[in-house]
């Protein structure tokens, strides 16, 4: 792979325009024209299409898509249309709020092959937790107090030690094949607008096989969230001391963000029946996913809440039909074809037999959200008990989650 073939940076954003700005410039600073930009705004009411269509009609290289709303349709589907739009052979995703440096793209590539997907490493203020894939550095929250020369003089110091070291994950920023990403059917419309689509698409990238790449000497800064989880003017919600000395400034989050976040959770559980789950590099821990009915005795309207997204079908002696109504706008799943009656007739390979008021918090996190990790582990046909539950293997085949259950534009 060539060091320095032109690539397409995607940007997404909305409503953060003093972000967008600081994003874009840091590419011309580094990179003049040498690589496209195309910016894909979300019915912002800010002044960001304003700004984006003087910076394209000024610069050949950027080019536009703008949903005119007046509701969001959020950057799963902005990052597709994007990629689509590109008419170089390498893409790179980058958050609004991101500032790349001067060997951003010369560090990924180095790295980049067909069929394998490159992250940059990020630094960030102390606004997430820290981990092993990051650093943590407070150059400034704010594009006002962004210390550019204090972060220049840390990257330039940094990917000197870390010149070509790699390690396996994956996460934002990230780049590979535009051929590639077409492939495993772009990111899927369970998650839009936003919140784990990211995820979602990493598990199918780990399932397709695709090699999973950290550049440790390829630097961003994120400025986090902006946009989207925190507003302009972060409130600090509390202030958490970490073990090293450190502090972790825990924000809060935004109303909408946080009613949507509980909602995309709910969707994953329908899909992936595990929670999200990577080691401590990000890479994605994906389990085979089996066909799974739960038969649940003594059950009640909250313990349905709490079961159904864990399972394909679910058969109670409770009323289901008002979990039904209210649940049914939430989700994109067809939640009436999940519910059954005790009796009715069973489906799917893994069926599950417990008594609702036997259920704890200790159980239902031990086996309930186990239970693709069990079934691997036990890998044999016939009945099988687990404290309180009864699990009737009849059949090991997995379901092939590659491409997404809900299309995109791919």
């Amino acid at each position: 792979m060539a060091h320095y073939q032109r690539i397409t940076f995607i940007i997404p954003c909305r409503n953060n325009v003093k972000y967008l700005k600081q994003a874009v410039n840091s590419i011309e600073d580094c990179y003049g024209d040498t690589h496209n930009i195309i910016i894909l705004d979300d019915a912002s009411t800010d002044g960001t299409w304003e700004w984006v269509q003087l910076m394209e009609d000024k610069h050949p290289y950027i080019k536009s898509y703008r949903n005119e709303g007046p509701e969001r349709v959020g950057h799963t589907v902005l990052y597709d249309i994007g990629i689509n739009m590109a008419q170089t052979p390498v893409v790179t995703i980058l958050h609004s709020d991101m500032i790349v440096t001067q060997n951003y793209v010369g560090n990924m590539l180095k790295n980049l092959t067909p069929l394998s997907v490159v992250s940059a490493t990020r630094i960030e203020p102390p606004l997430h937790p820290p981990g092993p894939e990051k650093y943590v550095k407070d150059f400034g929250m704010e594009p006002e107090t962004f210390d550019a020369d204090a972060f220049k003089k840390f990257v330039y110091e940094t990917e000197y030690v870390m010149e070509d070291k790699t390690t396996n994950g994956i996460f934002a920023p990230w780049m590979l094949y535009k051929e590639d990403f077409a492939q495993i059917g772009g990111h899927d419309l369970l998650f839009a607008p936003m919140e784990l689509e990211d995820s979602d698409i990493f598990n199918r990238f780990h399932l397709q096989q695709y090699e999973l790449i950290q550049s440790r000497d390829a630097f961003v800064y994120h400025m986090t969230c902006r946009g989207s989880r925190f507003k302009d003017g972060i409130e600090i919600e509390r202030e958490i001391p970490l073990p090293d000395g450190t502090i972790w400034y825990k924000p809060k989050d935004s109303e909408e963000y946080t009613k949507l976040r509980q909602n995309k959770f709910r969707e994953w559980w329908r899909k992936w029946h595990t929670d999200v789950l990577h080691d401590d590099l990000m890479m994605p821990i994906v389990p085979n996913r089996y066909t799974t009915s739960f038969v649940v005795h003594n059950c009640n309207p909250y313990l349905l809440a709490v079961l159904e997204p864990w399972c394909d079908d679910i058969y109670v002696d409770c009323d289901f039909g008002s979990y039904v109504a209210t649940e049914s706008k939430e989700s994109m799943f067809k939640i009436s074809d999940k519910l059954h009656k005790i009796g009715d007739v069973m489906k799917n390979d893994i069926q599950i037999l417990f008594d609702g008021t036997k259920l704890t918090n200790e159980n239902f996190e031990q086996f309930i959200k186990n239970i693709p990790f069990i079934i691997q582990q036990t890998d044999s046909i016939g009945s099988f008990e687990w404290d309180i539950f009864q699990m009737h293997i009849l059949n090991l085949r997995t379901k092939d989650m590659v491409q997404p259950l809900f299309k995109n534009i791919f």
